[in-house]
């Protein structure tokens, strides 16, 4: 353990703060299509106050890919002002850079920024060796080295292929690698290989946890959706880890068809959740920057009708 300026105690290896749910940051947009800085604060105020213990940011649910490097920047600061000095919450900065040298670099920067682990999205476009796939992680991680990393398995959105082998070889060389997000579809099987190899790696489950129970089932050690419902996501991961699982997958059923709806194109669950946010009197506007999906009437009518079935777990924060 180490103590922090605060005098409390928190885990020497970061990696332990990631546990059950772990919201991935949305960004806000004024209606003119601005960052909404004011309207992120409060979304990460709003998060860290569900009671989880570590956030990610910036990933697809945050718009990672229409923000500027300006924007990017400043947002990471609002985050790790909330953060850095806490010992009981992780921030998990995210890196997606296609070059391995600007990957490792804004990763050893966000380290020094104060980040507690770095979630790595491996790189993707032109179809990316899976040589060069390998030794980009394996940069990545020697930069940052000894923080911990998540590497992010995100086939659907990537196209990307890994499989449990390679990742224990790069474990075994580089013990900093500590989790693995997985979206695959299904992601239990992969969950349950991580988790039973040498070295054992674990797992978190992705994709708006349409697959939360199987994967809970499978050994997974947390979930990370977007952030727009974090206490119903709370609540089923407290119903599904406690004793009371079958409570727990009612919870999800009632959940699953919004979700599983909204995730057939990650640009609709973006927009779907930016209007729950809304709704809830989070922040002003439900914009997303162009090119996204347009709620039709119907989408927008099934927001309302989640808002209105999960109202006793999502409270109006305005």
């Amino acid at each position: 353990m180490v103590t922090t300026e605060l005098g409390a105690e928190r885990p020497t290896d970061a990696s332990l703060l990631v546990r059950g749910v772990s919201p991935v940051l949305e960004v806000p947009f004024t209606a003119d299509g601005d960052v909404d800085y004011h309207g992120f604060d409060r979304v990460v105020r709003y998060v860290l106050g569900t009671g989880v213990t570590s956030v990610m940011f910036p990933g697809f649910a945050s718009e990672f890919h229409k923000l500027s490097e300006d924007e990017r920047r400043r947002l990471t600061e609002i985050l790790l002002s909330h953060t850095r000095d806490r010992p009981d919450v992780a921030a998990v900065v995210a890196v997606q850079d296609h070059a391995t040298q600007l990957a490792a670099r804004r990763a050893r920067e966000s380290v020094e920024a104060g980040a507690d682990l770095i979630n790595l999205l491996p790189p993707h476009f032109l179809s990316p060796s899976r040589g060069s796939l390998e030794q980009h992680v394996r940069a990545v991680l020697t930069a940052i080295d000894p923080v911990p990393m998540v590497l992010q398995y995100a086939p659907t959105e990537t196209g990307t292929s890994l499989d449990a082998d390679l990742l224990r070889v790069i474990a075994t060389d580089h013990p900093n690698l500590r989790l693995v997000k997985v979206e695959s579809s299904p992601p239990g099987p992969l969950i349950a290989e991580l988790a039973q190899g040498t070295p054992a790696l674990a797992a978190v489950e992705g994709y708006a946890g349409v697959q939360l129970p199987d994967a809970v089932r499978r050994g997974a050690v947390g979930t990370q959706p977007g952030c727009s419902l974090t206490e119903v996501y709370v609540e089923i991961w407290r119903r599904l880890t406690t004793g009371d699982g079958e409570a727990g997958v009612d919870l999800h059923r009632r959940l699953l068809p919004y979700i599983s709806y909204w995730m057939l194109d990650t640009e609709r669950i973006i927009a779907a959740e930016k209007l729950i946010s809304v709704r809830r009197g989070l922040f002003a506007s439900a914009y997303c920057r162009e090119p996204a999906h347009r709620l039709d009437a119907e989408e927008v009518r099934m927001v309302d009708r989640l808002l209105a079935e999960f109202a006793d777990l999502l409270p109006h924060l305005g």
